[in-house]
């Protein structure tokens, strides 16, 4: 199950996880979505949640035709596993 919502106000990606909110911060300019940083609560760190979020953030951003500019370490590792998205990527 996927509860990941874009919360275009607070310009994050957010999921719930056993009442615990994990977010991915962007900016979006001109097509292009800049994920600036990851906040994810310690109990949930190592559970996956963190990849759940950011490839459901990056399945939008592709349905949305967005190129995608990383900033945030977390992100970029998830890149880094992900070549199946790279093409994604602002070069």
């Amino acid at each position: 199950m996927n509860n990941v919502r874009d919360n275009v106000e607070k310009l994050r990606y957010e999921l719930v996880v056993d009442d615990m909110l994990a977010i991915a911060q962007y900016t979006l300019d001109r097509g292009i979505l800049t994920f600036t940083h990851t906040v994810m609560p310690k109990a949930l760190q190592g559970k996956g949640v963190g990849s759940r979020l950011i490839a459901s953030a990056v399945k939008d951003a592709r349905a949305r035709r967005l190129k995608v500019v990383v900033r945030c370490p977390f992100v970029k590792a998830w890149f880094a596993k992900h070549p199946e998205a790279q093409d994604l990527l602002q070069r």
